[in-house]
């Protein structure tokens, strides 16, 4: 997940295919450190949008528009006033380095031509977006860098533009193969292979040096000096390395999404060896909003997910409060034995025990001990037994009530912790809703005040390669419902043993299930529940049949007796997700 000098060459030869020689039709600053220029051009309309943001910095060509400020900030209406109907002469990237630079051909208010540039820095937490003269000069920028921030270089108007030093990085583009990483041979030998290629190069992040050494066989944590040692590995790396320069050289680029488990992982410009699971798109701008979108989708979730988040955690904090002092009680009523043994003894000795004493040592008929009776010397032998048996009774009542409590506390502690998990599981507002509307029912938050059916939320579907359908509840209600409605008696049931996870089940449709469709469906169970990050997990499974719902039970809450069990490594390998 590297914008680097490779995909920003991609997108150099990207926006050369598409807005070259075309016009700046409008231009707006949807955020603080981010622009939108609407360009139209040969092949049509195209907007171009460019971020600085120091935690995700950004260009690419995107479809969609994007809200603005009513009124423009200075750096949008500067660019305005100088770039508007402006023709875009040439895109260029300097070296491999992480720069685009938009070359900019509109005229003064003399009317004379003038030649200006854009330039795109994509350089984490000193990125920036900077409008420059013919001269090279800083006319201004989207995040203006004085001398107090930055000793190295600043960026204000009048400035002259320069592209930070980057420690003297050699531009692999112009590389020399004889002189391959030559700085480290003859200096830092004990510096890792991985590390040498990032740091001798421009625009090589760790993911391009993993990419080269992978494709060359070589160990990346191999320092220097011993890799040089060895020829044969050597010239392989070498091969590898010019090999990935070819291709950005030609300009033959495959952008892709890479998947690990169903999520994605990863993008490159490249068809990576790095991964089996790929998904190709036809520009690394479409790569760039599809897997930049799904990690959006995933922090605009958690955030909308949040205030539900705080109610399931306090909820669950004040259950795990109420389970501790449950638990106190009954350890309390251990007594009640003891009590009642005492008021027995007193009974049956009664006639025995003087007047007036404190104490009173009893044979204890059933095990033969002396038992020490405490009395209340104001009180007669069978009103002190009858102090006992009141305790006694207080405290069997007690008990049986704490023992009641702890039981339906511990099924909310699971209920609420499975409703943790399915939080987690929220893909789009529908699950959100579905799991709020939930939570009123069990009484923990207000009535949100939309209808019922109004919204629906779905379990997931895949198929497996041998037809067989398997549905993955996604609340604690789809749990209820994918048990006890969708699946019949025939059907198998999986869940991620002692673990909060979602219900999963199997139609059979009357055939015998094969071996690898129990071990998908179990992979499934784990992976849809809290042992996803596991490297493996125990996950029961039973004929439906065998799952029995107690009366009462809060949603997704069921028993069974009779089971199998299996360990097996989390993940959705070998199946299809369907779209219902």
């Amino acid at each position: 997940m590297a914008f680097d000098g490779i995909t920003v060459a991609a997108m150099v030869a990207e926006l050369k295919n598409t807005i070259k020689d075309g016009r700046v039709n409008k231009i707006a600053q949807p955020e603080k450190d981010a622009l939108l220029l609407t360009i139209k051009a040969a092949g049509g309309q195209y907007r171009l949008f460019m971020s600085a943001n120091a935690s995700l910095p950004l260009i690419y060509l995107d479809d969609e528009n994007r809200q603005s400020p009513q009124t423009a900030p200075a750096f949008c209406m500067l660019m305005r006033k100088y770039v508007q109907n402006a023709k875009i002469v040439d895109i260029t990237q300097p070296g491999l380095e992480r720069v685009i630079r938009i070359s900019l051909s509109g005229y003064n208010e003399m009317g004379d031509e003038r030649v200006l540039s854009l330039v795109c820095e994509i350089m984490g937490k000193h990125s920036n977006i900077i409008l420059l003269d013919e001269n090279d000069r800083v006319i201004d920028s989207i995040k203006r860098v004085s001398a107090m921030v930055s000793s190295v270089r600043e960026v204000l108007p009048g400035k002259d533009y320069f592209i930070p030093d980057s420690g003297r990085k050699a531009d692999p583009l112009s590389a020399d193969e004889g002189n391959f990483l030559a700085a480290y041979v003859s200096g830092k030998t004990n510096d890792s292979v991985e590390n040498a290629l990032s740091a001798a190069y421009q625009g090589i992040s760790r993911q391009a040096a993993g990419e080269i050494l992978l494709r060359a066989g070589v160990d990346g944590r191999t320092d220097v000096a011993g890799l040089y040692k060895d020829t044969e590995s050597f010239n392989k790396l070498k091969a590898s390395f010019f090999e990935i320069c070819g291709m950005i050289k030609a300009g033959r680029f495959s952008p892709c999404i890479c998947f690990e488990n169903g999520k994605a992982a990863e993008y490159a410009a490249y068809d990576t060896a790095a991964y089996a699971d790929k998904e190709f798109k036809e520009s690394i701008s479409e790569v760039l909003k599809a897997y930049y979108g799904l990690k959006e989708r995933d922090v605009r979730t958690k955030q909308r997910t949040a205030d539900l988040r705080k109610i399931v955690q306090t909820a669950t904090e004040r259950c795990v409060k109420k389970l501790q002092i449950h638990d106190s009680q009954l350890k309390d009523g251990d007594k009640k034995d003891k009590y009642r043994l005492y008021g027995e003894l007193l009974s049956a000795y009664a006639y025995q025990i003087p007047e007036g004493v404190s104490e009173y040592v009893a044979d204890d008929y059933n095990s033969g001990e002396k038992v020490k009776i405490s009395l209340d010397p104001e009180l007669s032998a069978q009103a002190n037994a009858k102090k006992y048996y009141d305790r006694y009774a207080k405290l069997k009542r007690t008990f049986e009530a704490a023992l009641k409590l702890k039981e339906e506390g511990e099924r909310e502690l699971e209920y609420l912790t499975n409703t943790a998990h399915f939080l987690d599981m929220v893909s789009d507002e529908n699950d959100l809703r579905a799991i709020r509307e939930e939570l009123h029912e069990a009484g923990y938050i207000k009535k949100s005040g939309e209808k019922k059916n109004a919204f629906r939320s779905r379990p997931l579907h895949y198929v497996t390669e041998d037809g067989f359908h398997i549905y993955v509840g996604k609340n604690n209600h789809q749990n209820d419902e994918l048990t006890f409605k969708k699946a019949d008696g025939a059907d198998w049931w999986f869940h991620a043993k002692k673990m909060p996870g979602s219900h999963v089940i199997v139609k059979t449709e009357g055939r015998e299930l094969p071996d690898r469709v129990y071990e998908q469906a179990a992979a499934l169970a784990a992976y849809y529940s809290k042992a996803a990050e596991q490297e493996k997990a125990e996950v029961d499974y039973v004929l439906k049949k065998n799952i029995k719902k107690p009366n009462g039970a809060a949603p997704g809450f069921v028993v069974y007796y009779t089971n199998y069990s299996m360990a097996i490594k989390p993940g959705i390998e070998g199946l299809k997700q369907l779209k219902d």
